[in-house]
């Protein structure tokens, strides 16, 4: 055996079925040692150490470790620096080449061009490849070869240049024999300062019944009749080529929300500054409420709107909120107490197992009109109708808000007419 080797390098991608660059790095002429890499420029910003996002990687990096300790093959998980760690790989292994998947957020790709960089000081080519959405920055564009700015124009030209090609399935399981053969013990979660969550990412479901149903319960927040599947993306413990597959056969709809996910991706890419700017800069000037009081009780869901409270109280007690309910508690905050959106989106990043900035970024500015959609600013949901509309006999609110109906629930802490008229002037005079 030479003593050459390839890196595969683990991101978003926590699967040995159905991964590109792994596919690609399976196939090459050197042994693969799989390598990830717990990223203290990310983990030192959490402040929960039993963050359960961090416990949902380290439990499928474990899986996939046991799958290759089977092979008496090994993944080596790493903590610290990248551009450190990889110092530390080059010292200790002759590396040939280096594969991984694209990642297309903004810390990502500086992080992969700091790395690219020294790869290059040892001559070692670093290999990217597109796995995490179906098409990516820059593959659908509009006729004069621009990237999209509104949705329903993406989707059209998405749907007419998707094709088999584009749900390729990369079966690497056959090829897993091509890792080094090699003994190691797996980092522990205690290792990267850590422990345990109590809170679980849920399984998902994409199964026949439930996409078949998906059109008529998905905005139905008090039954289960969403897949689940959106940490599973987040982190790729499933392909998006697989999801496609299957989703293809059995509803449209939960198809749109693929491709709304390569929007906002593609978004992300294009217009890095929307991770802390608005899309549209004409809105720079809205004048936000700096309410503490009226964001914190947002937060605790205790605004006297039962649905944006029960909400609140999913996200806070689950770590995920229900699609439809998402809208409905961002447009309250950014409409109705008038509060800067980046607020309410970092809070979500901090709660969402599935938190994903491009897709978190693109429906908050959603949601404050300030992004992307040709919807103008006035689009402002009522809590009180949405709540009949979608939680008629008050489920989805009981389940989450015990005191509802009670003496104890806090009366509504705005009234929602003379808020959405606030909201509507204020936006009004920023554009004038």
């Amino acid at each position: 055996m030479s003593d050459k080797v390839s890196i595969f390098w683990f991101r978003r991608d926590l699967r040995l079925h159905d991964n590109h660059g792994l596919f690609e790095a399976l196939g090459g002429e050197q042994p693969v040692l799989p390598i990830f890499i717990f990223d203290r420029n990310i983990l030192d910003d959490l402040e929960d150490k039993d963050d359960a996002r961090v416990t949902f990687i380290h439990e499928r990096l474990s899986k996939m470790h046991g799958q290759l300790r089977q092979r008496k093959k090994a993944l080596k998980v790493y903590f610290g620096e990248p551009e450190s760690i990889w110092k530390e790989i080059l010292s200790e292994f002759e590396v040939s080449a280096v594969y991984t998947n694209r990642d297309y957020e903004p810390y990502a790709r500086k992080r992969d061009e700091k790395i690219e960089k020294l790869l290059a000081d040892y001559d070692i080519p670093l290999n990217t490849y597109k796995d995490h959405v179906i098409f990516e920055q820059s593959e659908i564009l509009t006729n004069v070869g621009e990237p999209y700015t509104v949705f329903t124009p993406y989707s059209k030209k998405w749907n007419s240049k998707v094709n088999q090609y584009a749900y390729q399935e990369f079966t690497c399981d056959e090829l897993l024999g091509n890792c080094l053969t090699i003994d190691l013990e797996l980092l522990s979660l205690k290792d990267i300062g850590f422990v345990e969550s109590d809170l679980k990412v849920p399984d998902y479901d994409i199964s026949k019944d439930l996409l078949k149903d998906y059109k008529q319960n998905r905005d139905k927040p008090y039954i289960d009749g969403t897949s689940r599947l959106s940490p599973h993306l987040r982190h790729g413990t499933i392909s998006v080529r697989e999801v496609c597959r299957q989703a293809k056969e059995y509803s449209s709809t939960f198809m749109n929300e693929i491709i709304w996910r390569d929007f906002y991706s593609q978004v992300l890419y294009h217009h890095p500054k929307v991770e802390t700017q608005n899309f549209k800069s004409k809105y720079d000037a809205v004048k936000w409420r700096r309410s503490d009081k009226d964001f914190e009780a947002w937060c605790a869901g205790k605004t006297g709107f039962p649905i944006v409270d029960a909400g609140m109280r999913q996200l806070n007690k689950s770590g995920w909120m229900h699609n439809r309910v998402r809208m409905i508690t961002a447009s309250f905050l950014c409409k109705d107490l008038l509060v800067d959106w980046r607020r309410g989106e970092a809070y979500f990043a901090k709660k969402l197992l599935d938190y994903d900035l491009a897709s978190n970024n693109g429906g908050w500015q959603w949601a404050a009109g300030t992004g992307t959609d040709a919807a103008p600013y006035f689009r402002i949901f009522n809590p009180t109708t949405q709540l009949e509309k979608y939680d008629p006999n008050r489920e989805y609110v009981k389940k989450w808000v015990p005191e509802f109906g009670t003496d104890d629930y806090p009366e509504p802490m705005v009234d929602h007419k003379k808020a959405r008229e606030r909201a509507l002037e204020t936006y009004k005079s920023a554009l004038n």
